[in-house]
């Protein structure tokens, strides 16, 4: 029975050593939670850093920690202080960190930090191999280990591969700043379902990918390799019931008693210390607002709870200072010895302080200039379940629950009087207008919950892996092509049906690129020359490109797709009847496209139009593509014609033109012992479902087929078609 194992940089535990004992205490952070509440798979194991340097830990220590925490259900990842310094509080948090939330000029490329992000992305790996099997589900979280996934690809080819990232992922425009902005692609890469927040990161994030890998996707699906890969939103919930009952706990009730009740409207503000949560400028918005509004003086107080975070890292230090600054400065300048205008905790509340607090706040300011998700606004909002007078959500568009909680007060963090206007607003919207928005919130938030999130997550994963299995073809491997040269040895009559280019030669640019080299001309004169072959190129190529390369050998040639044909040594002939005024229409559509698509360019056939765009810049063309096939898709019904789209190409041509139909030509002839095909694009598909049950067919190339096996490239065509030639 398959089992799930969880990757992440720290393990569900903070583990600390008190008098020469492991003291453990249990997380409460969403993914712990998620993890916990799902059904299936039950036997769970879970690798992560124990949170101590190993250059601290003696080998027994080591032995004593791996050994409880393998019956808490964990495994551990140990890493030195130089991998601490290098690969967390360097490459993660100098780079990644801030050029995934937008703080470029925060972001450090240091080459030994990045050295050290592979190895410890490969000290993962290394540990999670020695105890994963191929059956297992893997889900790898977060953007320390971005590499691992591709890593466990390559050690477990067949295993179930998801990755989460929990904070933004960026634009192209941010990401092509990364020296190695290959690498962390190829690597995630490696997973089979990749999951996000929200869908603007899944927009940036196959944008980047098809922009730098130069792989493009279906309807947020990607074929790397013959594997599919999926790629989808997944908003992160929180555990809504524990939020919503809570002013039911006695603990919780004392705590909001101790709040005084003098009439002064509670601010909340609760994040972790960190740039990109946007604290400076909320606290000069509502310095503003204590300037511009005398009228709230001693009728507001703005509670602030900032959680220490990174310590170690420059910013973060000078970021503290500028706060505790400006909150002396706006005490200094407002308070009064009844009123402190800003209380300012720089510390961790456990659960009961916090949710007193959320019961109390009548608004909740959460204005992060860039956030993955944000569960503080979600636990908020929960909190307002059961209160009488209920508070209200004042929330960035930036962070990502923005796209769940729309009811809220949504601003621009980085427009101050924006700010300032929805405190005001927030402050006094009737409560009528507040339960309102809240119960639409909470009817969101409480169907979404953290369970819900995880189970939908590795619910996708296996339905991506039973996709992967219904689409895969078999690669052609050693003992089945000695099976396949054995029939073939014992038939007296065979048919050998080959499509150009993308299977006897790499796809080209240009045409004269295509040309058949010595070596292809040498395997087609010999698979000729034994009279039990019968031997057809089915090309999408014209006619007289087919006559000049290869009209000198006795073969038999299909141009167009099929719309022209040549038997051995004879004159051509066309399958089709068209009087090619359908051209007429499409002709200038296609014009259009070319003039508004630089690199671009037609290419006219007898019987088919098609519209070339790989010298196009990638999105354009991406653009235009989606533009062109809307408007021909239209025009084709009434014409009789199919749009079809192939490798970076359009092409039009009459519906009654395709390979399948092409080779029913030598299928009707005879019942053939062997018949064996090849083909790499979509235009092959028709020629593989024509095909008998009994019929070799072979897809070159990645990508789902109709196809029974597959080769990786023309290259391995040609070894192979060179030892059939030589039995």
């Amino acid at each position: 029975m398959s089992r799930l194992i969880i990757i992440s940089n720290r393990l569900p535990f903070s583990i600390s050593k008190q008098k020469g004992e492991f003291v453990y205490t249990e997380s409460v952070g969403g993914v712990a939670t998620g993890i916990s509440s799902l059904v299936e798979p039950k036997e769970r194991l879970w690798f992560g850093w124990p949170g101590i340097p190993d250059d601290r830990l003696k080998s027994e220590d080591q032995l004593q920690l791996t050994s409880e925490l393998n019956t808490r259900g964990c495994h551990p990842v140990f890493l030195s202080n130089k991998h601490i310094r290098d690969f967390y509080s360097g490459f993660s948090n100098r780079t990644i960190w801030p050029l995934f939330h937008y703080f470029s000029e925060f972001t450090v490329f240091d080459e030994n930090h990045w050295k050290s992000y592979q190895t410890v992305n490969q000290l993962f790996c290394d540990e999670v191999v020695k105890q994963a099997a191929e059956d297992d589900i893997i889900w790898v979280h977060d953007y320390q280990l971005m590499l691992l996934p591709q890593m466990l690809r390559q050690r477990l080819p067949r295993a179930e591969i998801g990755f989460f990232l929990h904070i933004p992922f960026p634009s192209f425009e941010l990401l092509r700043n990364l020296p190695w902005r290959d690498e962390i692609l190829n690597g995630i890469l490696g997973a089979d379902l990749i999951g996000f927040h929200e869908y603007d990161y899944v927009r940036h994030f196959l944008s980047s990918v098809y922009r730098i890998c130069g792989i493009e996707h279906q309807l947020s699906k990607l074929v790397i390799e013959n594997r599919h890969i999926q790629v989808d939103a997944f908003p992160m919930g929180i555990n809504y019931e524990k939020y919503a009952n809570s002013r039911e706990d006695p603990v919780i009730q004392k705590e909001i008693e101790q709040f005084k009740d003098n009439g002064t409207k509670i601010i909340l503000s609760v994040d972790r210390l960190d740039y990109t949560k946007g604290i400076l400028r909320r606290l000069e918005a509502y310095d503003w607002l204590l300037t511009n509004y005398p009228g709230y003086r001693e009728k507001v107080s703005l509670v602030m709870v900032a959680v220490p975070s990174r310590t170690k890292v420059e910013q973060y230090a000078l970021l503290r200072e500028d706060i505790e600054k400006i909150v002396g400065r706006i005490n200094g300048a407002y308070g009064t010895i009844d009123w402190t205008p800003v209380s300012y905790m720089y510390r961790s509340l456990p659960f009961e302080k916090i949710s007193a607090l959320y019961n109390k706040a009548d608004v909740a300011l959460i204005t992060p200039l860039r956030d993955g998700m944000n569960l503080v606004a979600k636990e908020f909002v929960a909190t307002q379940n059961q209160k009488a007078e209920q508070g209200i959500l004042v929330l960035s568009e930036m962070a990502g629950a923005a796209c769940e909680l729309s009811e809220a007060i949504v601003i621009n963090p980085y427009d101050k009087g924006a700010i300032v206007n929805a405190i005001k607003e927030a402050l006094e919207m009737p409560q009528e207008e507040r339960l309102r928005r809240n119960l639409l919130m909470q009817s969101r938030i409480s169907r979404y919950t953290v369970s819900r999130w995880a189970n939908d997550f590795i619910h996708s994963l296996e339905g991506v892996k039973r996709t992967q299995d219904d689409l895969a073809t078999k690669p052609f491997t050693e003992l089945f092509q000695q099976e396949v040269i054995k029939s073939y040895t014992n038939s007296d009559e065979r048919l050998i049906l080959l499509d150009y280019d993308g299977t006897l030669v790499s796809f080209a640019k240009l045409p004269e690129q295509a040309k058949p080299d010595n070596e292809i001309l040498t395997l087609l004169e010999s698979l000729c020359s034994n009279s039990k072959n019968d031997v057809v190129i089915i090309s999408g190529r014209d006619k007289e490109n087919l006559s000049e390369w290869l009209g000198h050998l006795p073969l038999n040639l299909v141009a167009e797709h099929g719309a022209f044909y040549r038997l051995k040594n004879e004159p051509w002939k066309t399958a089709v009847q068209s009087d090619g005024e359908w051209k007429d229409m499409i002709r200038p559509i296609l014009e259009l496209s070319v003039d508004r698509t630089p690199g671009s360019f037609i290419e006219e056939k007898r019987y088919a139009l098609v519209w070339h765009f790989r010298r196009s810049e990638p999105d354009l063309a991406k653009l235009r593509t989606q533009e062109l096939k809307d408007t021909l898709l239209m025009m084709a019904a009434n014409l009789n014609i199919g749009v079809f789209e192939g490798n970076k190409i359009i092409e039009v041509k009459p519906i009654s033109i395709n390979k399948g139909q092409a080779v029913q030509l030598w299928l009707d002839k005879k019942d053939w012992p062997f018949i064996f095909c090849f083909g790499d694009d979509y235009t092959d598909e028709d020629m593989f479902s024509a095909l008998p049950e009994s019929a070799i067919s072979c897809k070159i190339g990645a990508g789902p087929s109709k196809a029974k096996f597959r080769f990786g490239s023309p290259n391995e065509l040609r070894d192979f078609l060179g030892e059939l030639i030589s039995r």
